[in-house]
């Protein structure tokens, strides 16, 4: 069979062997040297594909180093439709093999999709009929028949069985092995859509509407589980929900369109099965390869009624700030109380204390009355979960979350006022990270404000 243009949108027929290899190589080449264009043309930013950073950028997907977040964000656009032709082209692949769809799925996973690929190009397709076949009991499998035949009925089996899946999935991941990366924010939400839209179809064809539905009510079912079992607080889940339910709603429309050929095997029930190592298994290779890991940066600043002596001596040190107002602190998130000093100029110990416990910044840098630069030995707990137990501790407090340094700088401004900076250099283990540099940006950017506006009206008070 001959590649042709139209291969790289249609989801309908089959691909050959040569074929899907011929294209995935030219998808890759031209992906490749278009992510090149644009972070040269608009970023100043070149690379080779002889680079160990560009590799990992590629099988983990990942940023690497100091990323710029508008960089990266213009490469997962130009992502989308190479995305699209991955995965109709996979689709058509797969069912020229005789394989069930939500195979997929590992089309996302990192490092292991390339595995996938070769297997692809390598194993020699099955003759397929060029109808499907109509659904009965026979063809549906063993499983199958275990699901109710009515639209509510099956939609309800189907979201339980998923959210329980998912749960159980991701239980071993969060509990057991303290992965929180793409396999937990992305691989299940996505497979979660779209097996629960398979499962709902077992019987017959659903509506997009049906299936989209069924897996919002399983991604819930999930979630309604983490909480009430203890495994995570309100404000976390409130905080994954947004990105959950995306990939959710994706899984749940791809998996719509390929309900038509769930049914052509007889060995549809002992491939479910099998696939459900797949998560544990992409979630152990996180965890023992992990991504690196970007430096993240965020600055605020105020402009303070006061010279640079005065705002010094309160950015130092500072007294007991007032109870917060601010909606995300009093969900849970750890906020400033008071600054302690012990000790002046280089090698003193700075303590500031949050919520949740201290933060033990030695101090690097006393230019008085410039900058006050510090490094972080100890970080307290992130937050407070928002939870009706007595506690509820997840793995993702310890560490996950780690400021490394801050600094204030102060720059003097005419009419004797001065320009107050904050700046904090941090890392955070939790993929995809630019989604949750979003949520971590924002934490520390108030944080920083509750802090800058304490010492602007200290200094500023006459």
């Amino acid at each position: 069979m001959k590649p042709k243009l139209s291969d790289l949108w249609r989801w309908d027929g089959t691909i050959e062997r040569g074929a899907y290899l011929f294209l995935g190589m030219c998808l890759f080449a031209v992906k490749f040297n278009v992510d090149r264009i644009i972070g040269f043309a608009w970023f100043d930013n070149s690379w080779t594909i002889f680079n160990w950073d560009t590799l990992r950028f590629y099988l983990w997907q990942s940023p690497v180093g100091e990323a710029d977040g508008r960089f990266y964000l213009v490469l997962l656009a130009a992502a989308l439709p190479f995305m699209w032709s991955g995965v109709v082209l996979t689709l058509r692949r797969l069912r020229s093999l005789g394989w069930q769809p939500f195979w997929v799925l590992l089309f996302f996973v990192p490092v292991l999709k390339l595995f996938f690929f070769l297997l692809l190009c390598l194993l020699p397709s099955r003759t397929e009929p060029k109808e499907p076949p109509v659904i009965s009991k026979r063809r549906i499998g063993k499983c199958g028949v275990l699901v109710p035949s009515g639209t509510l009925a099956s939609a309800t089996m189907a979201a339980m069985v998923t959210g329980a899946l998912g749960l159980l999935v991701a239980w071993f991941g969060t509990s057991l092995l303290g992965d929180y990366g793409w396999t937990l924010f992305v691989g299940i939400p996505f497979g979660m859509g779209f097996l629960s839209a398979l499962i709902h179809s077992v019987r017959q064809p659903r509506s997009i509407g049906s299936c989209i539905l069924t897996a919002m009510a399983a991604l819930g079912l999930t979630g309604a589980g983490f909480f009430l079992f203890a495994m995570e607080g309100g404000i976390c889940l409130f905080m994954a929900a947004p990105l959950a339910l995306a990939l959710g709603i994706t899984g749940a429309i791809i998996g719509h369109f390929t309900q038509r050929t769930l049914c052509r095997r007889t060995d549809s029930s002992h491939l479910f099965c099998v696939a459900l190592f797949f998560a544990p298994l992409t979630m152990g290779l996180e965890k023992g390869l992990p991504p690196p890991l970007p430096l993240l940066v965020v600055e605020s600043s105020v402009i303070v009624d006061a010279p640079p002596e005065k705002v010094w001596r309160n950015v130092v040190s500072f007294s007991e700030l007032p109870p917060p107002n601010e909606i995300i602190f009093k969900l849970g998130v750890a906020y400033p109380i008071r600054a302690e000093i012990y000790g002046q100029g280089v090698g003193a110990v700075r303590h500031c204390n949050f919520s949740t416990g201290p933060f033990v910044e030695p101090i690097e840098i006393w230019d008085e009355p410039r900058l006050l630069k510090f490094s972080a030995t100890q970080n307290p707990e992130p937050m407070q979960e928002w939870t009706p137990y007595h506690n509820v501790h997840p793995m993702h407090l310890d560490g996950y979350l780690r400021s490394c340094g801050g600094q204030f700088r102060l720059v003097p401004l005419a009419g004797n006022r001065t320009l107050l900076e904050g700046t904090t250099w941090y890392y955070h283990h939790m993929w995809p990270a630019d989604y949750w540099q979003l949520w971590s940006d924002y934490i520390i950017h108030t944080i920083h404000l509750r802090v800058l506006n304490h010492v602007k009206e200290l200094s500023e008070k006459k």
